[in-house]
């Protein structure tokens, strides 16, 4: 391999290298020290105000174990009571939620459902309830996310703001357990949390809230189309695109079960990935003047991570190419291999019922990546719903 050839392929590589670095360390750390000093100031609600009218709305299929203690969660809120209201769209359940949810209506003045003979799926549901909503604010939420009694009240606070339009929650996991990746994903989820604050705090640009549960102004909701798989992500994207803000509220807590099984989730995130490059294609004319925040947060954040199996993968053929010629590469490569090869490992002790956990870290990060790139494949072959089947419960 001709010398200046072996050196322009190196550069490669490492700029590919560099893209992963920066989009899950870099990034993160300049979030970290950018924000240390700088406290957000907004004008917010208190309690004693006249606060604005909230509706919650929520689609649901086939959630019977999980919705009265839903309904339950919402129903304990210090929000008055006569400053909310509660609307679920059933679609097409056919367990006991349409019964669980009758008979909540029957409890709570404030709660009323629609039922969907034939399924629609979530993005349809969801725009058909903000048709019927009366408040101003809009909580979007999922059947299994539980909200602690000042949920609302601390994401409707920041719209007394003229400048926010989105306000999303913390998300703390539950039923965590080492048999599975439910640790490996808590701990994935709490450090995207902190990711997301940070974006908002600085810039207002938070990329993309926890679809299970935000707050969003009636006049920036823009509805998705019916086969998006992402919904939360672009409704989030238009509000920027609106001049809005989007910021996420720590103390905003949200309470949702984990996956623990892999292959649920793995289903999932494929689910996800597919949706992420329906965005892509939707706001690629955010990524650019590269200068500005929304850009900066959405290709550090967000669209690097999308390409991040083609990137490593890339990355893993010019690493043994250049094996060939330079030793040092051959220990790149070697490197690579046994980062897999910890995943294998991973896989077997599993299968003797032995769980090590920063194992399962790789196990966690090479599936989810797979994801994505199984995700990328699949948007290529065309999306025509959205259609879904609710996450195994306590698994």
């Amino acid at each position: 391999m001709p010398q200046i050839f072996h050196i322009k392929v190196a550069i490669l590589f490492f700029t590919l290298i560099f893209l992963v670095f920066h989009s899950y360390i870099l990034y993160p750390i300049l979030l970290w020290l950018f924000d240390a000093n700088k406290k957000p100031v907004y004008t917010v609600f208190s309690s004693s105000d006249n606060l604005p009218v909230v509706s919650i709305i929520m689609a649901a299929h086939n959630e019977e174990q999980v919705l009265e203690q839903k309904i339950a969660s919402i129903m304990q809120t210090h929000y008055p009571v006569d400053k909310f209201e509660v609307i679920v769209g059933s679609d097409c359940s056919v367990d006991r939620t349409n019964e669980i949810l009758q008979q909540a209506a029957n409890t709570y003045p404030s709660l009323s459902f629609i039922n969907f003979e034939q399924r629609q799926g979530k993005v349809a549901i969801m725009n058909n309830l903000v048709d019927r909503a009366i408040g101003d604010i809009l909580i979007s939420t999922d059947a299994n996310v539980l909200f602690d009694e000042s949920t609302i009240f601390e994401l409707v606070k920041y719209f007394k703001d003229d400048s926010i339009g989105l306000v999303d929650s913390r998300m703390v996991n539950k039923g965590l357990k080492r048999t599975g990746i439910s640790i490996q994903e808590s701990a994935y989820i709490t450090h995207e949390v902190m990711i997301k604050y940070r974006e908002g705090a600085l810039w207002g640009a938070m990329m993309g809230p926890f679809g299970g549960c935000y707050a969003i102004r009636k006049e920036c909701f823009t509805k998705p189309p019916r086969n998006f798989l992402v919904d939360d992500f672009f409704i989030n994207m238009k509000v920027l695109g609106k001049g809005k803000k989007c910021i996420n509220s720590l103390s905003a807590l949200a309470t949702e079960d984990v996956s623990n099984e892999i292959s649920q989730e793995f289903k999932r995130k494929v689910r996800i990935a597919m949706g992420n490059f329906q965005n892509l294609k939707e706001f690629k004319n955010l990524l650019w003047p590269l200068h500005t925040p929304v850009a900066f947060a959405f290709l550090s954040h967000k669209v690097i991570r999308w390409f991040g199996p083609l990137i490593m993968l890339f990355a893993f053929v010019i690493s043994v190419l250049l094996s060939f010629s330079s030793y040092f590469f051959k220990i790149i490569v070697a490197i690579q291999i046994g980062i897999i090869l910890l995943a294998l490992v991973d896989v077997f002790l599993k299968s003797i019922k032995i769980h090590i956990l920063p194992l399962r870290f790789a196990t966690h990060f090479l599936t989810m990546n797979l994801a994505l790139l199984v995700g990328l494949i699949k948007y290529f072959k065309g999306v025509q719903s959205n259609v879904w089947q609710p996450t195994q419960r306590n698994q």
